[in-house]
């Protein structure tokens, strides 16, 4: 099905208050980016938080659930967590600094001329 643009924009409006959010668009899904980190995926319009020990402090007893087929469990959040920004925001602070930079990449080898 994919995601709608409209959706990840509310989103971002949402989590404006953690901090320089972006998205990137991956095969026609989302993923949000705080300081580097990719700390959810939004897939089927639905936002799918990456787990770590603060995230699950902060929700209790979260729903869990797979972005798309083969992917690792993370916390499905509804719609009641998604319209409290305040809270929303410290969740995304809190699971991105939790998690690790990624690995630079490595400069592409220059091309040989036949």
């Amino acid at each position: 099905m994919g995601t709608r643009a409209a959706t990840v924009d509310y989103l971002l409006d949402q989590l404006a208050g953690a901090g320089p959010v972006t998205a990137r668009k991956m095969f026609g899904e989302y993923g949000l980016y705080l300081e580097g980190r990719m700390f959810a995926l939004v897939c089927d319009d639905q936002l799918f938080l990456k787990p770590t020990a603060g995230g699950l402090a902060l929700l209790g007893t979260p729903t869990e659930g797979f972005p798309y087929p083969g992917a690792k469990a993370c916390y499905l959040l509804g719609e009641d967590l998604i319209e409290d920004a305040d809270f929303l925001a410290q969740l995304a602070r809190t699971t991105a600094s939790e998690l690790p930079l990624p690995k630079p990449k490595k400069p592409k080898a220059p091309r040989k001329q036949a």
